[in-house]
């Protein structure tokens, strides 16, 4: 089960990954369940980042899949096009949200929002990794 203090690891690391790019983001970790854990807004990141990265860390729970994969499956002609507008409007289908997984199993989502798609994706992917 992720806890609070794994949150802090995981957003810890994902700090570090967004200073090395320079690039002020938004971090949002989720529960099992899809519920917000543990939030960072780092300075100067863009405001309207903060609802995009809480909902890049639910879309990812919710599918159990990398935001930029569903977003792949996403495209006009694609098997998922229009999912972006299910769950009242939360699905992002953009990189930056990323499944944390324990022993296989999905036990939350890490969701990232301030700078580039690639940037996004690169930081979240550094976050997971700190779990």
């Amino acid at each position: 089960m992720l806890n609070l203090s794994d949150a802090r690891k995981i957003i810890a690391e994902a700090t570090k990954k967004a200073d090395e790019l320079g690039q002020p983001m938004c971090i949002a970790v989720v529960d099992d369940g899809g519920n917000l854990l543990a939030f960072e807004r780092m300075e100067n990141a863009w405001r309207g980042s903060i609802d995009i990265a809480i909902n890049k860390a639910f879309t990812s729970r919710a599918f159990d899949i990398t935001t930029k994969d569903l977003g792949d499956n996403s495209a006009p002609g694609q098997q998922f096009y229009g999912i972006h507008v299910s769950n009242h409007g939360r699905i992002m289908i953009f990189a930056g949200g990323v499944p944390l997984k324990q022993n296989g199993t999905v036990v939350g989502a890490l969701g990232i929002s301030g700078g580039s798609g690639e940037q996004d994706h690169a930081v979240a992917i550094a976050g997971s990794q700190g779990y």
